[in-house]
């Protein structure tokens, strides 16, 4: 009965939230359309149970079945989820894609696990809004209360270790951020009916795959197709900070710091389309999930990738590259003190000089890290890292004399260590892009190209750009003239997607030898 008056209560909700939908869901449901994977869930109400629209599984009728906006929303409603879909494998939805900019703050400092130990009023300060107006805006957009998203954020990635790792129960509920096993057990049965040894049981291949400092652990980051991985690396690649980043092949490997503790990551294509493969190395299991989020961001896998193309596409110059290329992500940053350290040393030079000024900062400032201990030669063949990163505290005082590095840039560089060590200037993703782009070029030194760069790569902002950006200007109409005013009057018709609009433009430039 219990069950019969939730569904009930969610069928109301779910008419209000997803009215205007229901019939495109509806299609979408019985073509198994994979467009739109990730972005709803059908629940069942003759099997309680909530599916992917691509679920192989015999159809329901259209009369059984109910429309939610997030999976948080089908199990806050009752269901549980499908064992054979796996709505944990589906690609993520992207956080600004239909919501308010409050609830995409807000699922941006869940992903960083922000309700872990914390709560929702606390989260609501942070955000700058009370905690019933958060949970309004929660269940107005996603149909969930952001308890609930955070639990099914646990849970689905829980679920993912369990199939995809030989983890240990004890590991599996600490990377998932479960205070206990006992609350990570208790959490499995009342969701799934079964303990998470049971579900484990029900795999056919057992993964080599444990959290070893040695061999690291492996998991598959789902990603929404098409995805154009050959020009994520190679932007990636000319700016790849010596003995800190490298792209050999396929791979993009890099340290990073978690906890304040050296790590590295490798990413590259899985065998099966729709993955990306992501290798942690000398990660603590508590932090799996952290890093796991920061490599979705920073790969922007989550964008709502054909919508962008097909508003992108409008324009007669952007059409032209949208075709050719219809995959191009935003690259986002790993460590967002590091990205902006990188824009401000490009500052008026070229992208290969900024690259080689970053590797003779870090080779003389950086933590020195033996990656050869961490990572098997197997797997890296011979290595250029070594580094990590230079911290704030390090460069607040540092000279940074011959290092090709002009005094003005020397004594800003300072400046932005400073008001990051002080805390006056945050790299949390989760702040207005355009309180953070004032708070940025109040630094003497910072302009708007500089604010609006590493607010498209660290804020993530789909709408960040640099209008005054010499390869914008080159790209926008090849072989003619164009200046900043003409660009961002020409990109207001590209908005909120102005920032794959850059890409795309930049791009452009490096198919054409530019």
């Amino acid at each position: 009965m219990t069950m019969i008056l939730r569904q009930k209560k969610a069928g109301a909700k779910e008419s209000k939230n997803m009215q205007l939908s229901a019939d495109i869901y509806e299609r979408a449901r019985l073509t198994r359309d994979v467009r739109f994977d990730g972005r709803f869930f059908i629940g069942v109400k003759t099997t309680s149970i909530y599916c992917r629209p691509i679920c192989p599984v015999k159809m329901p009728k259209a009369q059984n079945v109910l429309f939610f906006a997030s999976a948080a929303a089908a199990s806050e409603a009752g269901f549980r989820p499908c064992l054979r879909c796996r709505p944990e494998c589906a690609p993520g939805s992207p956080a600004w894609y239909g919501t308010s900019t409050t609830v995409r703050r807000g699922l941006r400092l869940i992903a960083d696990g922000a309700l872990n130990q914390g709560n929702v009023i606390q989260l609501a300060e942070r955000l700058g809004v009370t905690d019933r107006h958060l949970r309004r805006l929660f269940n107005q957009h996603l149909g969930a209360s952001p308890l609930a998203v955070a639990h099914t954020g646990r849970l689905h990635f829980a679920k993912r270790l369990l199939d995809e790792t030989s983890l240990t129960m004890t590991q599996v509920a600490l990377a998932a951020g479960y205070g206990s096993v006992r609350r990570f057990n208790d959490q499995f049965k009342n969701t799934y009916g079964r303990t998470p040894s049971e579900l484990r049981k029900r795999r056919r291949n057992i993964p080599h795959n444990s959290c070893n400092r040695r061999m690291g652990m492996t998991l598959r980051l789902p990603y929404r197709e098409p995805f154009d991985w050959s020009s994520m690396l190679r932007f990636l690649a000319v700016r790849a900070t010596p003995g800190v980043e490298e792209v050999v092949d396929d791979r993009y490997t890099r340290t990073f710091t978690v906890a304040g503790q050296p790590g590295v990551v490798e990413v590259r294509p899985a065998e099966s389309p729709g993955f990306l493969m992501l290798t942690i190395y000398a990660v603590a299991t508590e932090h799996l999930f952290e890093v796991t989020q920061i490599a979705r961001e920073a790969l922007d896998l989550d964008a709502p990738i054909l919508e962008i193309a097909q508003w992108l596409g409008q324009d007669k110059r952007l059409g032209v590259l949208v075709r050719r290329q219809p995959g191009i992500r935003v690259p986002g940053a790993w460590n967002g003190f590091e990205l902006t350290v990188r824009a401000v040393l490009g500052q008026q030079i070229s992208v290969k000089a900024a690259t080689t000024i970053a590797g003779r900062l870090t080779e003389r400032y950086g933590q020195p890290f033996d990656v050869q201990q961490i990572v098997p030669r197997s797997s890296r063949g011979e290595s250029t890292l070594s580094r990590v990163f230079p911290t704030p505290a390090r460069l607040v005082k540092a000279r940074l004399t011959n290092l090709g590095i002009t005094q003005s840039r020397v004594e800003l560089i300072r400046r932005l260590a400073a008001a990051s060590e002080e805390g006056e200037i945050k790299f949390d993703s989760a702040q207005e892009p355009e309180k953070f782009c004032q708070k940025l070029q109040a630094i003497r030194g910072i302009g708007e190209w500089t604010a609006q760069y590493v607010a498209m790569r660290v804020l993530r902002d789909p709408d960040a750009f640099p209008a005054s950006d010499l390869g914008l200007l080159k790209g926008i109409e090849p072989g003619k003239k164009s200046t900043p005013k003409n660009l961002a009057k020409r990109a207001e018709r590209w908005r909120p997607w102005r920032a794959y609009a850059a890409m795309h433009l930049w791009n452009s430039l490096a198919d054409s030898g530019e």
